[in-house]
Protein backbone atom coordinates (compact mmCIF):
# COMPACT_ATOMS: atom_id res chain seq x y z
CA UNK A 1 0.00 0.00 0.00
CA UNK A 2 1.35 3.30 -1.11
CA UNK A 3 1.26 5.79 1.69
CA UNK A 4 1.53 9.63 1.61
CA UNK A 5 2.49 11.71 4.36
CA UNK A 6 -0.52 15.41 3.88
CA UNK A 7 0.91 18.21 2.62
CA UNK A 8 1.75 20.83 5.10
CA UNK A 9 -0.30 23.87 5.36
CA UNK A 10 1.30 26.94 3.56
CA UNK A 11 2.04 28.91 6.35
CA UNK A 12 4.16 26.34 7.88
CA UNK A 13 5.68 25.90 4.66
CA UNK A 14 6.74 29.72 4.41
CA UNK A 15 8.36 29.61 7.90
CA UNK A 16 10.93 26.87 6.95
CA UNK A 17 11.56 28.32 3.92
CA UNK A 18 12.40 31.49 5.50
CA UNK A 19 14.37 29.73 7.87
CA UNK A 20 18.01 29.38 6.99
CA UNK A 21 19.59 26.29 5.64
CA UNK A 22 23.27 25.34 4.93
CA UNK A 23 23.68 24.47 1.33
CA UNK A 24 25.76 21.57 0.51
CA UNK A 25 29.06 23.26 -0.08
CA UNK A 26 32.33 22.11 -0.70
CA UNK A 27 34.97 21.17 1.92
CA UNK A 28 38.92 20.51 1.29
CA UNK A 29 38.18 20.54 -2.51
CA UNK A 30 35.15 18.46 -2.52
CA UNK A 31 31.27 18.49 -2.41
CA UNK A 32 30.09 16.65 0.55
CA UNK A 33 26.32 14.47 -1.47
CA UNK A 34 22.95 14.91 0.47
CA UNK A 35 22.42 13.47 3.76
CA UNK A 36 20.76 10.24 2.61
CA UNK A 37 23.15 9.35 -0.56
CA UNK A 38 25.81 6.74 0.34
CA UNK A 39 29.44 6.57 -0.64
CA UNK A 40 29.37 3.72 -2.74
CA UNK A 41 31.88 4.47 -5.19
CA UNK A 42 34.43 7.07 -3.19
CA UNK A 43 35.60 7.37 0.28
CA UNK A 44 33.25 8.97 2.72
CA UNK A 45 34.15 12.52 4.54
CA UNK A 46 36.01 11.97 7.77
CA UNK A 47 34.44 13.22 10.64
CA UNK A 48 36.05 16.74 10.80
CA UNK A 49 34.49 17.08 6.67
CA UNK A 50 31.02 15.78 8.44
CA UNK A 51 31.39 18.44 11.00
CA UNK A 52 32.39 21.79 9.34
CA UNK A 53 29.42 20.91 6.50
CA UNK A 54 26.41 19.31 8.61
CA UNK A 55 26.72 21.04 12.43
CA UNK A 56 24.72 24.11 11.94
CA UNK A 57 21.97 22.14 10.05
CA UNK A 58 22.15 19.66 13.06
CA UNK A 59 21.98 21.79 14.84
CA UNK A 60 18.83 23.15 13.40
CA UNK A 61 17.05 20.06 13.73
CA UNK A 62 17.86 19.62 17.07
CA UNK A 63 16.19 23.02 18.26
CA UNK A 64 13.24 21.84 17.04
CA UNK A 65 13.51 18.82 19.11
CA UNK A 66 14.68 20.08 21.92
CA UNK A 67 13.12 23.72 22.04
CA UNK A 68 16.50 26.21 23.57
CA UNK A 69 19.52 26.72 21.62
CA UNK A 70 22.18 25.67 24.34
CA UNK A 71 20.90 22.20 25.10
CA UNK A 72 20.38 21.99 21.00
CA UNK A 73 24.18 22.84 20.47
CA UNK A 74 24.83 20.43 23.55
CA UNK A 75 22.95 17.13 21.62
CA UNK A 76 24.61 17.77 18.30
CA UNK A 77 28.01 17.54 20.36
CA UNK A 78 26.66 14.26 22.05
CA UNK A 79 25.74 12.90 18.81
CA UNK A 80 29.57 13.60 17.07
CA UNK A 81 30.50 12.38 19.77
CA UNK A 82 28.98 8.98 19.35
CA UNK A 83 29.17 8.71 15.64
CA UNK A 84 33.72 9.05 16.57
CA UNK A 85 33.25 6.50 19.53
CA UNK A 86 31.20 4.05 16.66
CA UNK A 87 33.79 4.73 13.60
CA UNK A 88 36.50 6.53 14.63
CA UNK A 89 37.73 9.93 12.84
CA UNK A 90 37.59 8.26 9.27
CA UNK A 91 34.24 7.02 9.29
CA UNK A 92 35.66 3.86 7.60
CA UNK A 93 32.64 1.32 7.26
CA UNK A 94 29.99 3.92 7.62
CA UNK A 95 27.91 4.18 4.26
CA UNK A 96 25.63 6.89 4.75
CA UNK A 97 27.43 9.33 7.40
CA UNK A 98 24.55 11.70 7.09
CA UNK A 99 21.81 9.83 7.87
CA UNK A 100 23.49 7.71 10.52
CA UNK A 101 24.52 10.86 12.04
CA UNK A 102 20.69 12.78 12.09
CA UNK A 103 19.58 9.45 13.91
CA UNK A 104 22.42 9.95 16.45
CA UNK A 105 20.42 13.24 16.87
CA UNK A 106 17.28 12.19 17.35
CA UNK A 107 17.94 9.94 19.94
CA UNK A 108 20.42 12.22 21.60
CA UNK A 109 17.49 14.66 21.72
CA UNK A 110 15.39 12.11 23.12
CA UNK A 111 17.80 11.00 26.38
CA UNK A 112 18.05 14.95 26.81
CA UNK A 113 14.03 15.20 27.17
CA UNK A 114 14.15 11.76 28.66
CA UNK A 115 16.31 13.88 31.67
CA UNK A 116 14.37 16.88 31.63
CA UNK A 117 10.91 14.84 32.55
CA UNK A 118 12.60 13.44 35.49
CA UNK A 119 14.51 16.57 36.64
CA UNK A 120 11.88 19.02 36.19
CA UNK A 121 9.43 16.90 38.28
CA UNK A 122 11.96 18.16 41.09
CA UNK A 123 13.59 21.31 40.71
CA UNK A 124 12.30 23.80 38.44
CA UNK A 125 12.42 24.89 35.02
CA UNK A 126 16.53 25.71 34.32
CA UNK A 127 16.40 29.00 33.03
CA UNK A 128 19.62 29.08 31.02
CA UNK A 129 21.74 31.29 29.97
CA UNK A 130 21.79 34.28 27.69
CA UNK A 131 21.41 33.55 24.02
CA UNK A 132 24.49 33.22 22.23
CA UNK A 133 25.87 35.35 19.76
CA UNK A 134 24.59 33.09 16.53
CA UNK A 135 21.33 32.73 17.72
CA UNK A 136 19.87 35.33 15.48
CA UNK A 137 20.62 33.66 12.18
CA UNK A 138 19.62 30.46 13.95
CA UNK A 139 16.26 31.78 15.84
CA UNK A 140 13.82 34.32 14.61
CA UNK A 141 10.75 35.55 16.19
CA UNK A 142 8.42 33.36 13.93
CA UNK A 143 10.41 30.61 14.50
CA UNK A 144 9.81 30.75 18.36
CA UNK A 145 6.35 30.61 17.62
CA UNK A 146 6.34 27.38 15.88
CA UNK A 147 8.55 25.96 18.67
CA UNK A 148 6.08 27.09 20.84
CA UNK A 149 3.56 25.52 19.28
CA UNK A 150 6.25 22.05 18.28
CA UNK A 151 6.65 21.75 22.18
CA UNK A 152 2.55 20.89 22.66
CA UNK A 153 2.84 18.27 20.42
CA UNK A 154 3.80 14.53 21.64
CA UNK A 155 7.51 13.56 20.83
CA UNK A 156 6.85 11.44 18.27
CA UNK A 157 4.25 14.24 16.20
CA UNK A 158 7.39 16.57 17.05
CA UNK A 159 9.59 13.85 15.60
CA UNK A 160 7.70 12.83 12.53
CA UNK A 161 7.11 17.13 11.14
CA UNK A 162 10.68 17.62 11.98
CA UNK A 163 12.08 15.14 10.17
CA UNK A 164 9.21 15.63 7.26
CA UNK A 165 9.18 19.46 6.85
CA UNK A 166 12.78 20.14 8.19
CA UNK A 167 14.61 17.51 7.00
CA UNK A 168 12.95 16.73 4.17
CA UNK A 169 12.24 12.85 4.61
CA UNK A 170 10.45 10.54 2.94
CA UNK A 171 8.07 8.62 5.02
CA UNK A 172 10.57 5.83 4.40
CA UNK A 173 13.42 7.79 5.73
CA UNK A 174 11.54 8.87 8.42
CA UNK A 175 10.11 5.33 9.69
CA UNK A 176 13.50 3.65 9.14
CA UNK A 177 14.79 6.76 11.80
CA UNK A 178 12.60 6.52 14.52
CA UNK A 179 11.58 2.91 13.94
CA UNK A 180 8.19 2.84 13.03
CA UNK A 181 6.07 1.70 10.83
CA UNK A 182 5.45 3.67 7.16
CA UNK A 183 1.71 3.92 8.27
CA UNK A 184 2.27 4.92 11.49
CA UNK A 185 4.25 7.68 10.29
CA UNK A 186 1.59 9.30 7.80
CA UNK A 187 -0.81 9.06 10.45
CA UNK A 188 1.49 10.61 13.25
CA UNK A 189 1.65 13.40 10.80
CA UNK A 190 -1.80 13.82 9.63
CA UNK A 191 -2.73 14.27 13.39
CA UNK A 192 0.23 16.68 14.44
CA UNK A 193 -0.66 18.82 11.53
CA UNK A 194 -4.27 19.03 12.69
CA UNK A 195 -3.12 20.18 15.88
CA UNK A 196 -0.24 22.72 14.70
CA UNK A 197 -3.56 24.17 12.58
CA UNK A 198 -5.42 25.03 15.13
CA UNK A 199 -2.99 26.70 17.41
CA UNK A 200 -0.44 28.81 14.50
CA UNK A 201 -2.69 28.37 11.24
CA UNK A 202 -5.94 30.37 12.48
CA UNK A 203 -3.77 33.55 13.06
CA UNK A 204 -1.78 33.51 9.57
Amino acid sequence: MQYAIPAAPPWWSRLLARMPRTEDRPVRGRHLRALDTPYDDEPPPTLTELYRARRLDMVRLALFLVDDLPTAEDVVQDAFAAVCRTYGTSLDGLQDPGAYLRTAVVNAARSVLRRRRTSRAYTPPHQGYGPPVDEGLLLAEEHRQVLDALAQLTQRQREVLVLRYWSELSEAQIAQTLGLARGTVKSTASRALDILEKKLGAGR
